[in-house]
């Protein structure tokens, strides 16, 4: 069958509640926080950069919690693994550069082909072989030229606001460079408590209160399809998916002794992609960090109860998104700037680190710079092309490296 069959284990109440308390619920909280600090200020990064109103962002968020919370809750409990789903946290940053120039409705026509791309590839079970055959080091090139941006705001928020940047990231380099401190508080975590104290302590929370009420009413977006659009995002946003994202996620579990199922998690995505687009939201993904530290430690076979209380906390967070979005933008812009910089450095980090430590490194480095230029071409964005022009530049210069990948 091309869709992986679910566990045979029969459901036990007692076993999924023993799996919810404990070491588990701890990393799930963990797990949650840190879905819900960084990679949402990166939303709103993208959304605010982008002309996004209020209303629009925290239908957004409606989708990126709401409507991938019921997905991972549903494979979390049939598959008895810890497989949660939330957003492509790259194709975030694509969209926000994209809604430069393009149209919300334009953006969001470009998610519903991306969804039917990826439920397609999870139907016919390639995935596992078109993501073989990609040159990652190229793909991980584009993924350094869009994430560049952000960690150079990191170093202007710590010169525009030193008061709180500075203590932020001076405390995420302290819980990094002491393991022990960091097991118990996450580096990430630490900063964003500390943030938060000092916005408190500056007084620089300007909560207005706003109209937008407390439970969400997501907001229904009719989408637009051009050409431009579709050939710019479509698939630069299926490969930060299948690639920058799925990849690493299947990659964390497999590692501790998990057996994911690629093609119903590809085949999810897709459908899921189709589904929050409705609601104006990126497309789903299956989390790397988030199911890394669902897994990180107890027994195996309770990790799952980790992902349900993720889940329940990510539905709970969808459902109340118009309260948490006015709270955000409350805050100072270096905050959001600082959180999302600290988020995306050790990423940052890893992608070059893959782009130019061994093959097609000249493909990579083209890549890249076409990228951080940002110049569109036929009013088409530069990351696309960043992709085809890397490849170009590696298919006729360095063809040893595509015959050592066919190769593998």
């Amino acid at each position: 069958m091309i869709i992986e069959r679910p566990t045979t284990k029969k459901f036990g109440a007692a076993h999924l509640l023993g799996s919810m308390g404990g070491i588990y619920a701890v990393n799930a909280l963990v797990a949650f926080i840190f879905a819900a600090s960084a990679p949402v200020a990166i939303i709103l990064t993208a959304g605010e950069a982008g002309g996004l109103s209020e209303s629009d962002i925290a239908s957004w968020l409606f989708g990126c919690f709401f409507v991938n919370g019921v997905i991972s809750l549903i494979f979390c409990l049939i598959y008895r693994e810890p497989l949660v789903f939330f957003w492509t946290i790259p194709g975030t940053v694509l969209v926000g550069q994209a809604l430069d120039h393009l149209s919300f409705a334009e953006v969001i026509g470009t998610y519903y082909a991306t969804g039917a791309l990826m439920l397609a590839l999870g139907l016919s079970g390639w995935i596992r072989k078109i993501m073989n055959l990609l040159p990652m080091p190229i793909v991980m090139a584009m993924v350094a030229g869009v994430f560049l941006q952000f960690g150079l705001n990191l170093i202007f928020a710590i010169r525009d606001g030193f008061l709180i940047a500075a203590p932020m990231t001076a405390a995420f380099i302290a819980l990094s460079a002491v393991p022990a401190l960091g097991r118990k508080l996450p580096p990430l975590i630490g900063a964003l408590i500390l943030g938060v104290l000092l916005i408190l302590a500056l007084g620089q929370f300007e909560f207005s209160g706003g109209a937008g009420g407390v439970i969400a009413r997501p907001n229904l977006y009719a989408p637009e399809f051009s050409i431009g659009s579709m050939v710019e995002l479509v698939i630069p946003l299926a490969i930060t998916v299948l690639a920058a994202q799925n990849a690493q996620g299947f990659a964390v579990l497999e590692a501790v002794g998990h057996k994911p199922p690629v093609n119903a998690v590809t085949i999810a995505c897709g459908a899921g992609s189709l589904v929050t687009a409705l609601f104006g939201t990126v497309s789903t993904c299956f989390t790397g960090p988030v199911n890394a530290i669902l897994s990180s430690g107890g027994e195996k076979d309770r990790h799952y109860g980790g992902g349900v209380v993720v889940s329940l906390l990510a539905l709970a967070f969808g459902l109340f998104s118009p309260v948490f979005t006015r709270f955000m933008l409350a805050t100072p812009k270096v905050f959001i700037a600082t959180l999302a910089g600290l988020a995306l450095v050790r990423i940052l980090e890893r992608a070059f680190v893959v782009s130019f430590a061994g093959s097609f490194t000249l493909g990579a480095a083209v890549t890249f710079l076409v990228t951080v230029a940002n110049v569109p071409i036929l009013s088409i964005g530069a990351p696309f092309w960043a992709l085809v022009i890397g490849f170009a530049v590696s298919w006729i210069l360095e063809r040893k490296d595509f015959e050592a990948l066919g190769a593998k």
